[in-house]
């Protein structure tokens, strides 16, 4: 923060509270030159208005409010860049990246700092570690098989709720995704839906990148590509562009395949079924094949450790798999 906003905040933070005080004080003194007690003159409704002083309580309690924020401005961060008398942070403000987070929380523990979101990733690992690594290991150290994760109830649980915490924002809370981002819930995997799969996919994460062909076709190429594409799915489109387009295809089966099924060791979607991650739209499959498509995945290995990627990845898995 600057020194001009902390100047800024110090100067109306005492400010209000000197202004409080002030109020108070005037509230307090009889300014009205009338015998405590006596009539003001005024009436509303039916009710006089009586010269009486604030209840003592009310004041008291006022007067405890100043005591309770001036201690409280002293021991604890908030006025500009004054850290506090205890040196109490919420979080190091000063990471940009998960690397500096671990460095800064582990120095902060070691010096015994009063670092808040330290503290809490402490408690949290004494009191979940041990539920995490009993969930998703073996008696003997060893990663439990996700099918085996999958049968067990409580660790699926834990696994859900993993997923709510830090897939579902893409995903959905559903896992049916949205455009551009999978449905987790069917068999349309585009890097393999078996359980190691998924779990290289969570742990280290994905790049696919779609180049586009507007350059290398043209439109009219792009528009006859697109037609063989939606054929193969089943679609009706127009018989003389699509087989103009399958010739042209010759430039997608590097990925797709010749017979356009995918290939899941480069991420290439199959395109002879009804799932499109970018839309089935010809609109929007033309978008696809013109200008290209991108997608990351981030790795969850350093954010969520081993065993917690296993329980995720359990769950997921169980959603395509309920009845194996």
């Amino acid at each position: 923060m600057t020194t001009f906003w902390s100047l800024f905040i110090i100067v109306i933070t005492i400010g209000t509270l000197l202004g409080c005080a002030a109020l108070l004080i005037w509230c307090l003194r009889d300014k009205m030159g009338v015998e405590e007690g006596a009539d003001m003159g005024h009436e509303y409704d039916g009710i006089r208005e009586l010269n009486n002083p604030l209840p003592k309580w009310w004041t008291y309690l006022f007067i405890g409010t100043f005591v309770f924020s001036a201690i409280y401005l002293a021991l604890y961060p908030g006025l500009g860049n004054f850290k506090g008398l205890l040196g109490w942070t919420s979080s190091d403000q000063t990471v940009q990246s998960i690397e500096e987070s671990r460095s800064s929380v582990a120095a902060s523990t070691a010096n015994k700092q009063l670092d808040q979101y330290a503290k809490e990733l402490g408690d949290a690992e004494t009191y979940f570690g041990e539920a995490f690594n009993r969930l998703a290991k073996t008696s003997d150290g060893g990663l439990r098989p996700i099918p085996e994760i999958a049968a067990d109830s409580e660790a699926i649980k834990v696994g859900q709720r993993l997923y709510l915490q830090n897939c579902s924002q893409c995903h959905g809370s559903s896992a049916r995704g949205q455009k551009g981002f999978p449905n987790l819930t069917d068999n349309a995997w585009l890097y393999g839906g078996e359980p190691q799969a998924i779990v290289t996919t969570i742990m280290h994460g994905r790049i696919g990148q779609m180049p586009g062909w507007k350059d290398a076709l043209g439109e009219d190429g792009v528009r006859e590509v697109v037609s063989y594409t939606l054929s193969l799915s089943g679609r009706k489109v127009n018989a003389r562009e699509a087989e103009a387009g399958k010739s042209r295809f010759v430039v997608c089966a590097a990925c797709h395949g010749t017979d356009g099924k995918g290939n899941p060791a480069v991420g290439a979607p199959d395109l002879t079924d009804q799932d499109w991650l970018f839309g089935d739209s010809r609109a929007d499959v033309t978008e696809t094949v013109m200008n290209g498509r991108s997608g990351v995945m981030p790795a969850w290995k350093d954010i969520l450790g081993e065993e917690k990627v296993q329980l995720v990845s359990a769950y997921v898995w169980s959603l395509s798999n309920s009845e194996k």
